[in-house]
């Protein structure tokens, strides 16, 4: 492993790109993340990758997922830009019908009521566009051009293949913890494990309180340094 200002980057095999993956999120579970940043702690241990995965599919779909536009406020209460639409035709109509019965402080209320309706359908559908369209081109055109990529809050971190040798293809892997004290008390952790572990599949107690206290599911089984579990290439297109 390497470690710069820009991160902490590891060289190697599938089953080292995963392996990098384990110990920075080891480390992180160590120094209470899970309780400070849970969120972007479980976005990041959903996307990291996977002794399982293959790059150019789970990989590359986690990428796209995770780069998408945000829900806008509608999309988040459940509502389509058609209900919106329809609550906004009801609003106007109710604002006709208070101006009629001489309340225009209420008809106003319930045309501004449409208004926000209108604008939020319109903020619905727009954002279902341009994710339909960011989906389409960062699966198609960017990952054909740019490493495989995560940021949020608490990591930064990019994947991409370098190199196919003898050995089987070659991995890339930066991760940056993002808050400066934070990373050095991971460097601390990291530094650690290289102390008390030679081989990191070693140390089963740890993977299966990782696999238990962080993800919820049962622990990956060993890889072979490809990280195809007798599967095809994980980098398979």
């Amino acid at each position: 492993m390497e470690e710069s200002i820009s991160g902490f980057k590891t060289r190697g095999g599938w089953g080292d790109a995963v392996e990098h993956g384990e110990r920075i999120t080891r480390a992180l579970h160590d120094n209470g993340v899970r309780e400070a940043y849970r969120e972007p702690f479980e976005a990041w241990d959903e996307w990291r990758p996977k002794a399982h995965e293959r790059l150019g599919e789970d990989v590359d779909a986690k990428t796209a997922e995770q780069a998408s536009v945000a829900e806008g406020k509608g999309e988040k209460e459940g509502k389509s830009p058609e209900d919106d639409l329809q609550t906004a035709g009801e609003k106007l109509s109710e604002s006709y019908e208070r101006v009629e019965n001489g309340d225009s402080d209420g008809a106003l209320d319930s045309w501004k009521d449409s208004i926000d309706h209108v604008a939020r359908a319109a903020d619905s559908a727009g954002r279902k566009a341009v994710r339909k369209f960011e989906h389409t081109v960062y699966r198609k055109v960017m990952t054909q051009m740019a490493p495989y990529y995560f940021d949020n809050e608490l990591v930064s971190a990019n994947i991409q293949k370098s190199t196919r040798g003898e050995q089987g293809p070659e991995f890339v892997f930066e991760v940056n913890v993002n808050d400066d004290e934070l990373k050095e008390a991971v460097s601390r952790r990291l530094a650690d494990y290289e102390d008390e572990v030679d081989r990191w599949h070693v140390d089963t107690p740890k993977d299966v309180e990782v696999a238990e206290t962080v993800e919820g599911a049962e622990p990956p089984v060993e890889t072979v340094e490809d990280g195809t579990e007798g599967r095809s290439d994980p980098t398979t297109n």
